[in-house]
């Protein structure tokens, strides 16, 4: 029995330990393999740097490991800048869009209403044309015969706006005057939002144009300009109701 003991515990004993790797191999490796530290600058994450004033023959690293501080700083920077631009960004069409709805709900009746869109949203939203236009419907909107509102043939909201969407922007857009009338030739660029129908009015476009190629592009949100979308058809029940 004893002697199966050892035998096991001689089978079983510690794995022999590992050679300890000295510095001359290390700087045999690096020396062989000049890339080693640009593959890998994580290596370099937590050692001890020599100063330049050491060693006449040390290599400085220093240089190497600055520029690689710099440039995670410089990343940094870059990522604070573009959340503030978009932030400001974000907060200015906010203040115009509020500005632009509490215009809308000024106007006592549908043609005042009209004239605020044409008028002053083109000014409260920095753009340059803004139109309603209504599709054919049973009850013809008292508005309708004046220069302020588009007529718009029956499919026309689906094939700009997109089938059962609220709005499209278009980057670059060419109208023949359906949607912008008059201004039509300055539009280049595009917001289309539509007017729900209600039981009293078609189904309408709401069209905000800028003459600058891609002020609006597909890249932007969307919920402002479908807000103010809403806040105009109630504004326009609310109108032909009274």
């Amino acid at each position: 029995m004893t002697a199966k003991h050892d035998d096991a515990k001689v089978k079983d004993g510690p794995a022999p330990k590992r050679a300890k790797i000295t510095g001359d191999q290390v700087t045999d490796y690096l020396r062989d393999h000049p890339e080693f530290l640009a593959d890998h600058p994580q290596a370099l994450e937590n050692q001890t740097l020599p100063t330049r004033w050491s060693d006449d023959r040390v290599v400085d690293i220093q240089q190497f490991a600055l520029e690689h501080l710099r440039g995670e700083i410089d990343n940094l920077r870059s990522c604070a800048m573009d959340l503030i631009d978009t932030s400001r960004g974000n907060l200015s069409s906010q203040t115009h869009t509020h500005s632009a709805v509490l215009a809308l709900m000024g106007a006592k009746t549908f043609e005042q209403l009209m004239r605020v869109v044409s008028d002053q949203l083109p000014l409260l939203l920095d753009i340059d044309v803004a139109t309603v236009g209504f599709e054919p419907g049973l009850s013809p909107l008292p508005g309708l015969v004046a220069a302020d509102v588009c007529r718009l043939p029956k499919g026309t909201v689906d094939g700009l706006a997109g089938k059962g969407q609220d709005v499209i922007l278009h980057h670059e857009m060419a109208d023949d005057g359906t949607v912008f009338a008059a201004g039509a030739g300055l539009v280049r660029s595009a917001a289309l939002a539509r007017l729900h129908p209600t039981a009293g009015r078609p189904v309408g476009l709401l069209a905000l144009g800028s003459r600058g190629d891609g002020v609006f592009h597909t890249g932007q949100g969307t919920e402002l300009v479908i807000f103010l979308a809403r806040v105009l058809e109630r504004c326009i029940d609310r109108c032909l109701e009274g």
